[in-house]
């Protein structure tokens, strides 16, 4: 293999180029449910809670569904670099094109299915809504958008397996324009639904969630339609998803099945940090939702180091050269600590300029002066749960997907869990308690996934990092 399609791999620029385009969409991402939400404040406070609870049950079901895909990307990347090792250049042989058309349209298979049994457990829990002891004013309103919600879920999965399909052959950027002008769509369709402009019917709450489908399916047309115009792409395209292998269809779910239900631990736990700071009362939570979302903000720039970097990774794996799997984990690791020292500085010295675009002039004192102080918090946090990620990501590009869900498991439920409980109640820390707590859980399990990294890149031939 020549030295042109080895080297970049493990440098910055590589690793830059594949990760500022994910993130970027990972932000986008995030402005299309702040548009969601603000629309959902037009229409009062009940609004916002039944909104909320729908968003909240959806998101932890897409989240889940997404992660029966993601593994595709690396299956890709894995695929080309094989590809570009037997023909030592830039270019793939026929046998790598036939794998990667075989794995995209396998792993469309599984997203149809995928999408199929998550629409299936949303509108379930719609239905179980007055089991969790909801009003039943807010249970109506939540389970008619959940039902909304749910037959998007089949286009949000499959735009995700053209977009690892994508990654894993290194041209991401395309989806981001696309997911900005989705931002508009989004506002609009919201404001059509909501208030039956056009002589569609008035549906409120609902329109929301209607929008948000509508939107999926212009996102999914759009980028599809970028896919089948891209020359190295399109010849590897392949929607025939009634023709998939069965053994690749195994493969990619034995990839999918520890990937998906690790991103569902991880937003199960931030979900009962939350329901436990509702405990102590609406000014620490609201301050507490508030210095999340910035944390959770930054966190979108990790997601897209750990996607890029995991593609590499896959890829020099595919070159036969897994000694870069180190040099490709201290570029990422550098590039996120060095972001998020300069966020955190910024959380310390200025809180509240950072705070300003959630909380403005005539905000009560108290949730003021809480969510300055848990910006300290957050801080602890964004590096912990930024270096797991990574670290997830990492493992999955040497083909290690089980060890992420064991070290998430151990860290969230039999160390963050316990952790919170007693620093909150135990200690009688309170809120504080919830935060330390979530703190530790997320680095006890980064310094798993550091030791199982380690020792995976050993086994694989690499030198440890």
């Amino acid at each position: 293999m020549t030295g042109t399609t080895t080297t970049p791999a493990a440098g910055y620029r590589a690793l830059v180029a594949l990760a500022a385009p994910i993130a970027g969409v990972q932000l986008a991402q995030v402005a299309l449910t702040s548009v969601d939400l603000a629309m959902l404040g037009l229409l009062g406070v009940t609004a916002v809670a039944a909104g909320g609870l729908a968003l909240l049950l959806y998101n932890q079901v897409r989240t889940m569904c997404v992660g029966m895909v993601t593994g595709t990307g690396n299956l890709v990347a894995a695929a080309a670099g094989a590809g570009e090792r037997r023909t030592g250049t830039a270019d793939l042989d026929d046998r790598a094109r036939a794998e990667i058309r075989s794995l995209v349209r396998s792993a469309l298979l599984v997203a149809t299915l995928t999408a199929a049994v998550g629409a299936a457990v949303l509108c379930g829990l719609a239905l179980a809504l007055p089991l969790l002891g909801q009003q039943q004013e807010v249970v109506s309103l939540a389970r008619a958008m959940m039902f909304a919600l749910a037959g998007g879920l089949f286009p949000m999965i499959w735009l995700n397996v053209l977009r690892q399909f994508a990654v894993g052959l290194r041209r991401p950027g395309s989806l981001l324009p696309v997911t900005l002008v989705s931002i508009a769509v989004n506002a609009g369709a919201n404001a059509v639904f909501i208030y039956g402009w056009l002589g569609m019917p008035r549906l409120g709450v609902a329109g929301v969630g209607l929008a948000t489908t509508v939107v999926q399916v212009f996102t999914l047309a759009v980028f599809a339609s970028t896919v089948r115009r891209d020359p190295r792409l399109r010849p590897m395209v392949s929607l025939a998803a009634w023709r998939a292998d069965p053994v690749v269809v195994r493969r990619i779910v034995r990839h999918g099945t520890p990937i998906c239900f690790t991103y569902g631990s991880e937003a199960a736990i931030t979900s009962i940090a939350s329901l436990l700071m509702g405990v102590f009362g609406p000014a620490m939570l609201a301050a507490s939702n508030v210095a999340n979302q910035l944390a959770y903000i930054v966190y979108q720039c990790n997601i897209g180091l750990s996607q890029g970097s995991s593609i590499l990774v896959s890829r020099a794996l595919g070159h036969g050269e897994p000694g870069m799997a180190p040099a490709i984990a201290r570029r990422a690791l550098t590039l996120s600590w060095t972001f998020m020292a300069v966020v955190s500085l910024g959380y310390v010295l200025v809180p509240q300029a950072m705070l300003w675009p959630f909380l403005q002039e005539g905000t009560d004192a108290a949730v003021l002066g809480t969510a300055s102080t848990l910006l300290l918090f957050a801080v602890a946090q964004q590096f912990s749960k930024g270096s797991q990620n990574i670290l997830v990501g990492l493992l999955r590009g040497l083909g290690d997907t089980v060890s992420g869900l064991r070290c998430t498991l151990v860290g969230y439920w039999l160390v963050g869990v316990p952790a919170m409980a007693l620093c909150t109640y135990a200690l009688g820390w309170g809120g504080w308690g919830v935060w330390t707590g979530l703190c530790v859980g997320f680095a006890a399990t980064a310094v798993l996934l550091a030791r199982r990294f380690r020792a995976t890149a050993a086994v694989r031939g690499a030198a440890p990092a």
